[in-house]
């Protein structure tokens, strides 16, 4: 895919701003086509639920969710971790999907990491080079779960549909036949991040199957 432009209606200020000798008026022009195209992630449908039962969930509110919850769950991390930088790694985390679309934690596609470095190099490469850089390290960072903060952040990732699924039935669950073995088994990463979180994401599970809502 080619890298976005503005569009034509955006370009007259732009040019007006450079003409009039704006030295930031090129950084401008990139940031917004940046942020235009982050439009397209409220596009991008994930299998979650919204809790009230009415549609799924798209990756812009995901990740908008996400980052709040790092700035409230981030003291119960298994080291210390800094939650700004939590939450602004799981604000960009599924900015890659616009590209590379969302795949099913349940069904993952051998591909999905090379498309997502693709995707990556040309979304944030919409930036300006120190924006850029700095997108891309906590994506990077995410991916890799190298760090407490990746590691905690992963966890939010996974905490977050478990707990709509629950609130809904486990409708996605029941949707696609997932089983109580695969859901602990993708979900077992919590632990790496918070073992509190995963106790509880643990607690909620087995209710769901005592339940009837999650199949054994």
């Amino acid at each position: 895919m080619e890298p976005a432009e503005n569009p034509p209606w955006l370009e007259g200020p732009l040019t007006s701003l450079a003409e009039a000798g704006d030295p930031l008026a090129g950084r401008l022009a990139s940031q917004l086509s940046f942020l235009l195209e982050l439009d397209r992630a409220k596009q991008v449908l994930r299998r979650t639920y919204l809790t009230d039962n009415s549609r799924r969930e798209n990756d812009a509110e995901h990740m908008w969710h996400a980052s709040l919850a790092a700035l409230v769950l981030a003291e119960h991390a298994s080291e210390e971790v800094e939650p700004t930088r939590l939450a602004l790694m799981l604000a960009v985390h599924d900015i890659v999907e616009i590209d590379a679309g969302d795949t099913f934690v349940y069904d993952a596609r051998a591909d999905k990491q090379a498309r997502e470095k693709e995707a990556a190099d040309r979304i944030f490469g919409l930036l300006p080079e120190d924006q850029r850089e700095l997108f891309c390290s906590l994506w990077t960072e995410f991916e890799e779960r190298r760090s407490p903060t990746a590691r905690m952040a992963a966890a939010i990732d996974r905490l977050l549909p478990l707990l709509m699924n629950r609130a809904v039935e486990g409708r996605t669950w029941r949707e696609h036949g997932i089983s109580a073995e695969q859901v602990f088994s993708v979900n077992a990463s919590i632990a790496d991040g918070s073992p509190r979180l995963w106790h509880l994401a643990r607690l909620l599970l087995d209710e769901a199957v005592a339940d009837g809502v999650l199949a054994p």
